[in-house]
C-alpha cells in the first residue's frame, strides 16, 4: 500500500512540474544608427543571435541625437560617427564616450545637378556644406583640395568658415544641417554630402560625385568611423564583440557591392577572387 501511495505521490509531483525549464533572459544590445541603410549590420545580428544575443538597431534622423541617447543610457552603443566628430561632440556637450572599434570610412563627396565637373563652378556660385563643426571643417578641406578655396593651414584638419584665406570665385558657402544638403541640390551649384545622407538620397560617390575625398585607411585618419560606448563600458567584452564581428568578410562584401563606394571597410580586406 505504501508503494502505491508513493507512486501516486510521485506522479502528482511530476504533473505539477513545468513541461520545460523557463527560458533564460535574452541579452539585448541597443545600437544607435543614423539613416535607414543598415544591411551591413545583418551579418553581425546573425552571428550574435547564435550566441543568444539580440542586437537591436535604433535609428535616428540626424547626427545630434545618437550621442545624447548613448550618454543618457537609452542605448548601449552607436555607430554613425568618425573619431573627429566623437571628440568634438564630447567636448561640446560633456559626453563621456569612447571608441570601442573601427567600422568604415565614408568618403565625403561634392555632388551637383547642373554641372558635371568642378571646373564648371563659376563666380558667386552657391555651395552647400554640413554645418556641424567636424563635417564642415572636413567639407572645407575638400573644397580646398578641389582648388576652389584656401584655408589657414595653422588650424589643422577642421577649419571653420572664418578660416578661409582665399576664395577667388567668391563662392557663397551655405551652412545647413547635414541631412538637408542633398535636398538643396536643385538650388545650389553643388553640395557636399556625407556618405550616409548620399546613400539615403540614391547618390553614390564612385558614380555620382563630381569630386571625391581621398579616404586613406590608416589609424591616424580622424575620419574613420567607430562603434562608440560610454567610457565606463569601453572594455565590455560584449560591446567589443559587436565591433569585432562587424570587421568580417561578410560585412565587407556588403559594403563593397551594395553601397558602390559610399562606405569602405576601415580594415585591411582583400575581396575574394
Amino acid at each position: 500500500m505504501k508503494k502505491v501511495f508513493a507512486l501516486i505521490l510521485g506522479l502528482a509531483l511530476l504533473a505539477a512540474l513545468p513541461l520545460s525549464a523557463p527560458a533564460t533572459e535574452q541579452t539585448v544590445i541597443k545600437l544607435g544608427l543614423v539613416g535607414e541603410n543598415s544591411d551591413q549590420w545583418q551579418p553581425v545580428i546573425d552571428k550574435l543571435a547564435q550566441e543568444g544575443i539580440t542586437l537591436e538597431l535604433v535609428k535616428f534622423a540626424d547626427y545630434t541625437q545618437p550621442n545624447r541617447s548613448l550618454a543618457d543610457g537609452e542605448i548601449d552603443l552607436n555607430a554613425f560617427q568618425h573619431y573627429a566628430f566623437l571628440q568634438k561632440d564630447s567636448e561640446n556637450f560633456g559626453y563621456k564616450l569612447a571608441a570601442v572599434g573601427d567600422t568604415i570610412i565614408a568618403p565625403l563627396g561634392l555632388y551637383a545637378r547642373k554641372i558635371t565637373d568642378v571646373s564648371q563652378i563659376k563666380e558667386n556660385d552657391k555651395i552647400a556644406v554640413p554645418n556641424d563643426a567636424t563635417n564642415e571643417g572636413r567639407a572645407l578641406k575638400l573644397l580646398e583640395s578641389a582648388g576652389l578655396i584656401k584655408v589657414d593651414p595653422a588650424v589643422g584638419f577642421l577649419p571653420e568658415k572664418s578660416d578661409i584665406t582665399d576664395n577667388p570665385l567668391n563662392l557663397d558657402i551655405i551652412e545647413v544641417e547635414a541631412a538637408q544638403t542633398a535636398a538643396l541640390l536643385p538650388d545650389v551649384a553643388a553640395a557636399i554630402i556625407n556618405g550616409q545622407h548620399a546613400v539615403d538620397n540614391g547618390l553614390f560617390p564612385q558614380t555620382d560625385a563630381i569630386y571625391l575625398e581621398t579616404a586613406g585607411g590608416n589609424t591616424d585618419n580622424p575620419f574613420v568611423n567607430v562603434v562608440a560606448a560610454r567610457e565606463e563600458d569601453k572594455d565590455n567584452p560584449l560591446y567589443k564583440k559587436v565591433a569585432e564581428y562587424f570587421r568580417s568578410p561578410e560585412v565587407a562584401e556588403i559594403l563593397l557591392t551594395q553601397y558602390k563606394g559610399a562606405y569602405l571597410p576601415a580594415w585591411d580586406y582583400q575581396p575574394a577572387q
